[in-house]
């Protein structure tokens, strides 16, 4: 076998044994003698240079006599230990670049500076000064090429160890700084052929640059077509996402894979490499540009304030948190029930503290928002100026399918978060929201509006000074219940994407531009307000997926793209506002509206029926409490409630049972019926013979005849036989104990009546 293997092995030069030995013993070299070698070729080359310079002076071929070949050894002298000193030995030379190359330039003019001094000072017949200035100009050239020949071997050895035989054809698109500085770094890689530059201004239209010419978007076109391009790069860091999104338009007809590179504000440090370069994810299209933040408004919010987050571990919790902190506050507490999310957004956070100044304090607090003991601990130590609450069940068909927990968290989670703030004095308590709470048809929606009534009903509380607000909006792009990172891992496995309904829609925002409105319009409250979002256009479902395929550089005929029906309580649209009077408010992107609610003395009753419900699991009392307090709530006729849904599976099979085992017994029954047909007859004979027969007319008789009766009781017999055995069995009843004997004729009467 070992045979057949070693025939299928196809020889590779860059494999071959010659080149593999070449190769470890020049990359295993030390850096001590990598540098002993680069030293030992710039003095043969500064006598090189040296020769050439008397050449060019003289004009002919020079051959080194008398003083000049003082010359010979001055050169070396002088530029070795201009060069040490200079750090020119302590570079990696497989590395080198510009930077390598302007210490190179300082190097060689302080050595000039010494070299031609010496000259002028030693003044030696034979030796014209031209060659101080000719020398270390060629000395310049000669040294720089060294440099960039290693580097170029380098190259070509880390392409040929990589094993690369086809190379992506790339093209940037962005001449700018931002382009010219990514193509240095490509140029570094052999993983792209780098084809050219695109841009929109027409002086570099035609241009070259670095020997690539710049093109047009509709040359580019035609450039994709001819030459096979399979990558665009947006090199254009601070474009608008208009444009942006007006290119990608463009270009996603065609195969190719289009990525970018970070926006400015994304960068450490202004550079740019490789490393940076990113898939263009759906965010980055269906995101907007930010609006301006009224910073000092967020400052006086939370700015030195102790900040409480519940829900702190997830998508908005997480991203609120990370914001907040950009706003110093003194101490930001984070409160999760899941040990883990509140571990990893820990860590983040604390990692982010390097970066700013001032001293916070970051604590992370395990706890449930419906244990009141515990959030009222964590109040009262603590003492939270700010409170937002972001804890919640949101996912539609898991609510659904679990309406008593999910109805548990979000609404009696609410109702402990409010009542703990008023009782501490929070300052500011603003509640996450959703647009399923608008006209809801499902639990989660409902329940979510249940969480603005309660912090609606406690802000027209009389006696206390708690701003409270709710923040209400749509889907959010990338959230762990988003179809977003659904479709990207069915695009990646190859399909099916999956969705519900072909004319299905939704709002989406970006989880920063969500969490950045949701600070402004807490800051902005003033107690009660219920703010809106403005999310922009629906997006339909299925063009989102559509969307998400083509930035994958395949085709909505690559990937099948699947309906599977509307879930449980789910709408084919969302709305953001019950009633129609929006007002605006000092950001663009912020309404404010004006939604009916109940009084907290009539809220707290229906509350108290709500939590009974809860408390035994009644799920159909749990959704009539619900429909009388959501007036707006449309109710799902079929129970989807999981444990409900077994119960009743068990109910069923449990009475499926007991009806197949009756089923046996009449069978059984009927068997034996059959099989005592004999014995039937014998006894019905009996009976007949009692009739006719005078003389026993006694109590024995009787109780003989009670006694077949008993007997034949439940058989299959004669209807006129059974209904003499009906009378047997009252008149024994009847007469327990007769006294006198009855005459044949009497007993024929009395007991089976007129025959």
């Amino acid at each position: 076998m070992s045979n057949n293997i070693a025939e299928l092995q196809i020889p590779d030069p860059a494999l071959s044994p010659a080149y593999k030995s070449k190769k470890q013993i020049t990359l295993s070299l030390s850096f001590s003698i990598e540098s002993l070698i680069v030293a030992s070729i710039d003095l043969l080359l500064a006598q090189l240079t040296v020769w050439m310079a008397f050449s060019l002076r003289f004009e002919n071929l020079n051959v080194p006599a008398g003083n000049q070949l003082y010359i010979y050894l001055l050169a070396p002298a002088i530029m070795l230990p201009v060069f040490i000193y200079s750090g020119l030995y302590r570079a990696v030379f497989r590395h080198s670049g510009f930077a390598s190359f302007t210490t190179l330039v300082k190097a060689i003019g302080i050595y000039t500076i010494f070299f031609l001094f010496s000259l002028v000072f030693l003044n030696m017949e034979a030796v014209p000064r031209t060659v101080g200035i000719l020398q270390p100009m060629m000395l310049l050239l000669m040294v720089g090429g060294s440099r960039g020949l290693v580097r170029y071997w380098y190259i070509t050895l880390d392409a040929k160890k990589q094993n690369i035989s086809a190379q992506d054809k790339l093209i940037i698109y962005g001449a700018g700084s931002a382009g010219v500085q990514i193509m240095s770094s490509l140029n570094q890689s052999a993983k792209f052929d780098l084809i050219g530059f695109i841009d929109d201004n027409p002086e570099l239209q035609g241009r070259t640059i670095n020997g690539l010419k710049v093109y047009t978007s509709d040359q580019a076109e035609e450039l994709i077509k001819i030459q096979g391009i399979d990558n665009i790069l947006l090199a254009m860091p601070s474009v608008s996402r208009i444009r942006r999104n007006a290119i990608i338009n463009k270009f996603q007809k065609h195969p190719v894979r289009i990525q970018m590179l970070p926006g400015i504000e994304e960068l450490v440090d202004g550079s740019l490499s490789i490393s940076d370069i990113k898939e263009v994810q759906i965010e980055d299209l269906l995101g907007r540009d930010p609006v301006p933040v009224n910073h000092q408004l967020v400052s006086e919010v939370i700015t030195g304030k102790v900040v409480m987050v519940t829900g702190a571990g997830g998508s908005i919790g997480s991203e609120l948190c990370r914001q907040i902190l950009a706003a110093r506050p003194s101490k930001l507490l984070l409160v999760d029930n899941s040990e883990f999310n509140l571990y990893s957004i820990h860590n983040d956070l604390e990692s982010r503290l390097s970066t700013l100044d001032r001293k916070i304090e970051v604590i992370p607090l395990l706890g449930d928002v419906t244990d009141e003991k515990r959030i009222a601990e964590i109040c009262r130590v603590f003492q939270p100026s700010v409170l937002y609450h972001a804890a919640a069940y949101k996912h539609v068909p898991m609510v659904e399918h679990n309406p008593v927990q999910g109805v548990r968290n979000n609404v009696l989670g609410t109702l402990t978060v409010g009542k703990v703030a008023l009782q501490y004095g929070v300052s500011n308590v603003v509640l996450v929201s959703t647009d399923k709470a608008v006209r809801p048809t499902n639990v989660m929606g409902a329940s979510k509006r249940l969480c603005e009534m309660i912090f609606q009903a406690l802000a027209h509380k009389p006696g206390h000074s708690t701003k409270f607000s709710m923040v209400r909006f749509g889907n959010v792009l990338g959230s762990s219940g988003s179809v977003v990172p659904l479709f990207r891992n069915q695009i990646k496995a190859g399909g099916p994407i999956t969705i519900t309904h072909k004319d299905i829609t939704r709002f989406f925002m970006t989880i920063p531009e969500a969490a950045q409105l949701i600070i402004q319009a807490g800051a902005m409250a003033s107690g009660g307000d219920v703010y809106l979002l403005d999310m922009g256009e629906p997006v339909k479902i299925i063009d989102l997926a559509k969307r998400m395929i083509q930035l994958s550089g395949l085709t909505p005929a690559d990937v099948e793209i699947r309906v599977t029906g509307l879930r449980p309580g789910e709408k084919l649209y969302e709305e953001l506002l019950i009633g129609n009077n929006p007002k605006p408010t000092a950001n663009a992107r912020i309404f404010k509206g004006s939604e009916h609610f109940m009084p907290w003395s009539e809220l707290q009753t229906e509350l108290a029926t709500l939590t009974t419900a809860i408390e035994n699991s009644d799920v159909i009392s749990l959704k009539k409490s619900l429909l009388a307090l959501v007036t707006e709530y449309q109710a799902n006729a079929v129970t989807t409630d999981f444990i409900a849904i077994e119960q009743k599976n068990i109910t069923f099979n449990t009475d499926k049972q007991l009806s197949t085992e009756r089923a046996k017994r009449a069978n059984r029954a009927a068997s034996s019926i059959e099989n005592s047909q004999p014995l039937q007859k014998h006894k019905e004979a009996r009976i007949h013979s009692g009739i006719q027969s005078k003389s026993q007319s006694n109590q024995n008789e009787l109780q003989q005849l009670t006694k077949t009766a008993h007997e034949l009781q439940g058989w299959d017999i004669n209807p006129g036989i059974q209904a003499i055995l009906s009378n047997i069995q009252r008149i024994s009843t009847q007469h327990p104990a007769p006294r006198t004997r009855y005459s044949a004729l009497d007993t024929q009467q009395s007991v089976f009546g007129t025959t």
